[in-house]
């Protein structure tokens, strides 16, 4: 048992490596030229959330691995050789909140300050930013905490006469007590009228993290239900909608004279925003026409690619359209099996969520029989099935990023992402992830069963007192799944169309 624990200690500190040399490698190629050899603070702040929201996604395999060393204990607590799971996720939670609500805000506040400010003004502002929404916030915290921070379990009061132990006896599932009458020691024979409320006050950190985890299951159950539709149909449909072949030099000069004016004419709004900067007059007519100059530069960005992809250039331009007919046909394959996997999902949700009594364990079982064939087989197919969970979320949040109207969207851009879009980016990902950690937790209940996260988010947060109503009537699960069907019924009437030029700036027909 120790030896299995040694090991679980050192893949745990290997991974966790293995994910920050990884997110390193994110940032070094998808940041922007501007960032490079500056903005340190910000980029520290993005490895480090992009870091604890992979680990928080990989510690509930753990936590399972984890729970698996004391399989053969009489008890849990008769096995004291595994990890502090549940003081880890406390910690990772934790972290994960303060990352979101207070050091994101300040580095993305510091970084888009005025540039003609010296460090110290620009410090001194982010902090008068982030200390207001700090004091903000811990009073709702605390007067909520204070008042309502109370966990309400259903209990029910058992009672039993004594009688004469037996001198030979057998246990069984026909004869579970000692007695050859009624089973009066059964919990099945307790009246429903023995049922009553026990009352606990929670700890601090579980209602941090129950509070956060609310906020988060909003935009888990908006942006995962609609991702994980779009997720493969959108590689499926991006495959059908592929340029079928190189189009002529005559056609590639005509689209490139009229990128090159519409660029330059969005360098000459760039010039006379960045004039109007430079005089102190930044209000709300600027932020609005800079947000839109983005927007316009993000889809002029996108018909530069689509023409290189319709005719490449150079020595190796026949070996540069197979590897983007090559990249097409590994979307359609990545989407068919995507789609599997979000089928597979949505089935899982209705059948074991939604239904009640469950139909059937279904994905518990898959995993558990996974197990059975090989140790960490079922535990990698349960940690890839959070992992495109997440991914969902992703792909649902730069879908109606640009359609919702309380929302910026931050694109993501290889070689060319800014820290503020990459800050925004991250913050995404913490506050889903802790929700993307409670959905899997209540998901797999019957596979992640006596572990630590069943205990934070299987036991307290959904008894807590405000908030166990919306998970006592699955309010965040049915959302989800009807998000799910209105975006595939959607992609399936319209996402195979060729998108037409709706912007001043896209390609021409």
């Amino acid at each position: 048992m120790g030896d299995f624990n040694l090991a679980l200690v050192i893949v745990a500190i290997v991974v966790c490596v293995l994910v920050f040399i990884f997110n390193l490698y994110l940032l070094v190629n998808y940041q922007h030229p501007d960032d490079k050899n500056q903005a340190y603070f910000p980029k520290f702040v993005v490895v480090l959330g992009l870091s604890v929201a992979a680990i928080s996604i990989l510690m509930l395999p753990a936590d399972v691995a984890n729970r698996q060393a004391c399989q053969h204990a009489i008890y849990n607590g008769a096995c004291n050789l595994t990890l502090p799971m549940k003081d880890l996720w406390l910690a990772i939670y934790i972290i994960d909140a303060i990352l979101v609500f207070f050091v994101i805000p300040f580095a993305m506040f510091y970084y888009e300050g005025d540039q003609d400010k010296t460090i110290g003004k620009r410090i001194k502002s982010a902090l008068i930013w982030v200390v207001t929404t700090a004091i903000v916030c811990g009073l709702v915290l605390g007067i909520l905490y204070g008042v309502i921070g109370k966990v309400d379990f259903t209990v029910r009061h058992l009672s039993s006469s004594t009688v004469q132990f037996p001198s030979t006896f057998q246990f069984s599932s026909g004869q579970p007590c000692v007695s050859n009458g009624v089973r009066q020691c059964s919990a099945y024979d307790a009246s429903p009228s023995s049922e009553t409320t026990w009352t606990m006050r929670s700890t601090f950190p579980e209602y941090v993290v129950a509070l956060a985890t609310i906020v988060g299951s909003v935009l888990f159950s908006i942006f995962g239900g609609v991702g994980i539709a779009c997720l493969p149909l959108g590689l499926i449909f991006s495959f059908i909608r592929r340029p079928k072949a190189v189009i002529t030099r005559s056609q590639y000069i005509k689209e490139a004279t009229e990128l090159g004016k519409k660029a330059r004419e969005l360098k000459k709004a760039a010039d006379a925003l960045h004039q109007e900067e430079r005089s102190g007059s930044k209000g709300r007519k600027w932020r609005k026409n800079m947000k839109a100059l983005e927007k316009e530069l993000f889809h002029l960005e996108d018909d530069v690619k689509a023409l290189e992809e319709m005719y490449p250039q150079g020595e190796k331009a026949e070996t540069t359209w197979a590897m983007t007919v090559l990249g097409y046909l590994a979307k359609l394959i990545l989407g068919v099996f995507g789609l599997i996997v979000s089928i597979a999902w949505v089935a899982h949700i209705i059948i074991y969520l939604l239904i009640d009594p469950p139909l059937s364990p279904f994905l518990n079982e898959v995993f558990i029989k996974l197990d059975d064939i090989w140790g960490l087989l079922g535990t990698a197919a349960f940690a890839f099935f959070c992992f495109y969970l997440l991914l969902a979320v992703i792909a649902g949040a730069m879908m109606l990023g640009l359609r919702l109207v309380f929302i910026t969207i931050h694109p993501m851009k290889w070689g060319g992402t800014l820290m503020n879009s990459f800050l925004f980016n991250v913050a995404l990902i913490l506050l889903c992830s802790i929700s993307v950690i409670q959905f899997c937790s209540t998901a797999f209940a019957y596979y992640a069963q006596a572990t630590a996260a069943q205990e934070i988010f299987g036991h307290t947060l959904q008894s807590l007192r405000g908030i166990k109503y919306l998970y006592k009537y699955n309010i965040f699960q049915i959302a989800f799944v009807v998000l799910a069907g209105l975006t595939f019924v959607y992609y399936a009437a319209f996402g195979w169309r060729r998108k037409k030029p709706s912007g001043r700036f896209q390609l021409s027909s």
